[in-house]
């Protein structure tokens, strides 16, 4: 496995590549969820490459840049382990060198949800992985359904900037009580983690009124709500959704492939997860 550090190091590793080529992007402290994304990346493609790299555009001033968990060496013996053929992990620098100021900006899919309070959030996610794709040139990339807004504003700009990248989202992992993996449960105590399951627990219930025949989408965001309202540690509830699978418009009554999500706050970590009705 061969770690790889510069753009220039970059490109020279993805002339000599065997096709197809798949990449996973990671910002790492590695967990299973990222590990099934690369298992699959291996599976289906000659070579493959996992990108390490905490996007400091993605951040705003108030988030944890800083405090973003890290463990490079843990993950680079994770990759090894699966047989990953090359880590790219570039200082900020080298991906945002002196007067770097060019940005893609998605349009409307990007201002809802998490784009409505994370005002750059999906700038600087667009703008690092179309560097990606543009430095590594895989023919597929794989993401997880947990990011479940970030899967549509990839999609967007992969279509509108014909980026040539089949992007392959794949299923969200959890652990035994429900919890969708982030690397930000580090972040929660062991007794959060499992309290925290209620987040699934809810979207479940929205999920069983939508295959009883319940259409109405106030009806079933007011079952997520009631299930949430009814947890101790959640300290706050930023958004209840169900929207349109491409769009991301919010729906009144589901007619068609509908993304039900949720942002809720445990103490001061925010966790998203989401499932498709349809």
């Amino acid at each position: 496995m061969e770690i790889i550090e510069t753009i220039p190091q970059m490109v020279a590793w993805t002339r000599h590549a065997s096709k197809n080529l798949g990449l996973v992007p990671t910002m790492g402290a590695l967990h299973q969820g990222h590990l099934s994304l690369v298992e699959r990346a291996r599976v289906e493609n000659a070579s493959l490459a996992v990108t390490i790299f905490v996007n400091p555009t993605q951040f705003a001033e108030s988030e944890d840049l800083t405090s973003y968990p890290r463990d490079l060496e843990s993950d680079l013996e994770a990759l090894k382990n699966a047989h990953v053929d090359a880590v790219f992990v570039p200082k900020a620098t080298e991906i945002y060198p002196s007067g770097y100021d060019t940005w893609v900006d998605v349009g409307s899919v990007s201002s809802k949800l998490e784009g409505e309070w994370r005002t750059d959030h999906f700038r600087g996610v667009a703008t690092v992985v179309t560097k990606l794709f543009n430095i590594i040139r895989p023919d597929a990339a794989y993401f997880g359904q947990k990011d479940g807004q970030q899967s549509v504003v990839l999609k967007q700009i992969a279509r509108d900037l014909n980026l040539g990248v089949d992007l392959v989202i794949c299923p969200t992992i959890r652990d035994e009580n429900g919890l969708a993996l982030s690397s930000r449960n580090s972040y929660l105590t062991a007794a959060q983690q499992r309290e925290a399951s209620v987040i699934f627990r809810s979207l479940v219930a929205g999920r069983e009124k939508w295959e009883s025949g319940e259409r109405q989408a106030d009806v079933i965001r007011g079952s997520v709500e009631q299930v949430l309202r009814g947890a101790d540690l959640i300290t706050g509830i930023d958004y209840i959704s169900l929207a349109d699978s491409e769009t991301l418009n919010e729906v009144d009554v589901i007619s068609g492939e509908t993304m039900l999500s949720v942002a809720v706050r445990i103490a001061s970590v925010q966790l998203i997860d989401n499932v498709v009705l349809g």
